[in-house]
């Protein structure tokens, strides 16, 4: 069995050469398998892509901002984190309170026609510094509704109640590690429509054997090129610091895709990309003094010996 980052190049492989030709909700289109799986052993190394360049940062921010249980981007952009701002800048553009210039069908239009990508870069940048700088602003416009921090730890029940998922699962596996029901959802249909984005990391589940911690996760949309690799590096990241909150060792990190895709106008970059050959993984270090997945920060994450090919850009399809 092929694991590890050669498992995602073989996977982007096996799409390019037997993807079906899809259309899809943002009008790009792409080249799409139904159900995959790739394997991650933690203790070879910290699955950070280095066959492009994966910034670490935007990967532990946003995994903290899960954890933390914030919808808001306003956390995201105070630690220069703009990976959701699409969302939240579309939710902005097609209101009744904006006036600016036509932003309709943005995405698309600003990776060809360079004349509005830069007025669509001048709108997103005052956007920003108003979510950062105008509190009743980011209140509406910055909010990306009920994703994933409010599912995994205010999950809303039928009967008025919350459900804490992740911090029941933290105990579960401290308190009863061979339960198989160490599982956080993010996917609450009620709140399908009040969300900017449904979950595509729809649910995982975490497993104890041999003093070892692993997760697997099932996605049930997969971005090959700019999403997946995120979602390897994020999950594999929640897995080690459940790991040493829970007195356990890292394991595996599981990835099951649902409809695995490659966008149409990311095809040369993933060419460009398998064209490379791995390197060695970096290691990742966690401050050894923090025993709670709630009390880590940034400053509390490191990854050593990171030494990727350089990054390669592609729209994102929003």
């Amino acid at each position: 069995m092929v694991t590890g980052e050669k498992a995602y190049l073989e996977l982007c492989s096996h799409i390019l050469k037997n993807g079906y030709r899809k259309g899809d909700r943002t009008g790009t289109g792409t080249y799409s398998v139904f159900g995959a799986q790739m394997r991650f052993d933690l203790q070879e190394g910290f699955p950070l892509l280095t066959t492009k360049k994966v910034p670490f940062r935007l990967v532990a921010s946003e995994l903290l901002w899960f954890i933390k249980g914030d919808t808001n981007i306003r956390y995201l952009l105070e630690n220069n984190n703009n990976i959701w701002n699409e969302w939240a800048f579309k939710n902005w553009v097609e209101s009744n309170e904006y006036e600016g210039p036509d932003m309709t069908d943005f995405g698309r239009r600003a990776a060809t026609d360079s004349e509005f990508a830069k007025i669509y870069d001048e709108e997103m940048e005052e956007f920003k510094k108003r979510i950062l700088s105008d509190g009743n602003f980011a209140h509406i416009y910055g909010e990306l509704g009920s994703v994933y921090g409010k599912q995994w730890r205010n999950w809303h029940t039928s009967k008025g109640e919350t459900i804490d998922q992740l911090k029941e699962v933290e105990q579960s596996i401290r308190n009863n590690p061979d339960s198989r029901r160490h599982i956080v959802s993010a996917w609450n249909p009620e709140d399908l429509p009040s969300m900017a984005l449904p979950p595509c990391h729809t649910l995982f589940q975490f497993y104890v054997a041999d003093g070892k911690l692993s997760c697997q996760l099932y996605q049930r949309s997969a971005d090959i090129f700019l999403g997946v690799p995120f979602n390897i590096a994020s999950y594999a990241l929640l897995t080690q610091l459940l790991a040493q909150t829970c007195g356990l060792e890292p394991g595996e990190f599981i990835h099951t895709l649902g409809d695995a895709h490659i966008y149409a106008n990311h095809v040369e970059q993933v060419k460009a990309q398998l064209e490379r050959a791995p390197r060695e993984l970096p290691q990742l270090v966690l401050n050894p003094d923090i025993s709670s997945l709630f009390d880590f920060e940034l400053k509390d994450m490191e990854i050593r010996g990171y030494d990727p090919h350089p990054s390669i850009k592609a729209p994102i399809a929003v």
